[in-house]
């Protein structure tokens, strides 16, 4: 008995392995899609057909519905917004600042954020709070001030930031100001200022100086009076000695010749003969 044979038509296996390819992939592809990644200093946010979860996937690998959800990545690692500012000093002086606030998110409240403000959020928040802070700090100090108290016035505005920031789910962690303008007047009134306050130093140094040297010139005068003083007395004490010797022996004078004398005889002309006063010359002439 002869079998019937079958015949299959070729564009119809093509098609068969073309559509099991694609399922291949389409597997393939769903497998992938079921799993996600949330990398480090990370929280993610699970949006199953655009609606945020309430709770954040963590550091790791998950799981996910394929096509029906998705993952909003977020930071949750200190950043740095910096943006400038200007307000009003206590006495109405106009002054610039820029301002730099390192924050972060809070990871309990990264799905809140995210349903609240997006991924846009510093500068739909956190710049008007800054804008705000600056404005509302500035105004409790004179511009002066704002240079000579300076770390006061960077803690009031980090403390002020912190407090409209917390419950947005926003950590403060520093605020630096990193600049301060001021008018062009106000800039020349404090070099003015300035110069007036060096001037003073210079002029008191100057009259510490002088002061100082008429002290020397005192002390060297008083030294010399002195001194002079001392010699004085010296030879009074001496004057005092000699007359006291004068008192006791009357050839005490003639005792200073002799002993001032260089032992030679005067020359004189003729038959004299010289003679010592003071001494007796029992010599004859001859």
């Amino acid at each position: 008995m002869v079998k019937e044979q079958t015949y299959t038509d070729p564009v119809i296996n093509i098609l068969r392995v073309v559509l099991g390819v694609f399922v291949g992939i389409f597997l393939l592809i769903t497998l992938f899609q079921a799993f996600y990644t949330v990398p480090a200093g990370y929280r993610g946010v699970v949006l199953t057909f655009g609606s945020p979860s309430m709770a954040s996937a963590g550091e790791g690998l998950h799981f996910k519905i394929p096509y029906a959800q998705s993952v909003a990545l977020m930071s949750v690692q200190t950043r740095k917004y910096e943006a400038d500012a200007a307000a009003a000093s206590k006495d109405l002086q106009i002054v610039s600042a820029n301002i730099a606030t390192n924050f972060k998110l809070e990871a309990s409240m990264v799905p809140a954020i995210y349903r609240d403000l997006g991924l846009a959020f510093e500068p739909n928040i956190i710049a008007p709070a800054e804008q705000e802070t600056v404005k509302a700090v500035t105004a409790k100090f004179t511009a002066e001030e704002l240079i000579t108290r300076r770390e006061e016035v960077r803690l009031e505005m980090k403390e002020l930031l912190k407090q409209k920031l917390a419950f947005r789910g926003i950590i403060v962690e520093e605020v630096s100001i990193t600049n301060f303008d001021f008018s062009q007047s106000f800039n020349e009134a404090i070099e003015a200022k300035v110069t007036a306050e060096q001037l003073k130093l210079k002029a008191e140094r100057d009259l510490e100086r002088i002061k100082v040297e008429a002290e020397q010139v005192e002390a060297q005068a008083i030294g010399q009076k002195n001194a002079v003083i001392a010699e004085a007395e010296g030879r009074a004490a001496a004057i005092r000695i000699i007359q006291q010797q004068l008192d006791s022996s009357p050839n005490y004078i003639e005792y200073l010749k002799v002993e001032k004398w260089n032992g030679k005889l005067p020359v004189v002309t003729g038959n004299a003969v010289p003679l010592i006063s003071g001494l007796s010359m029992n010599q004859e002439t001859p």
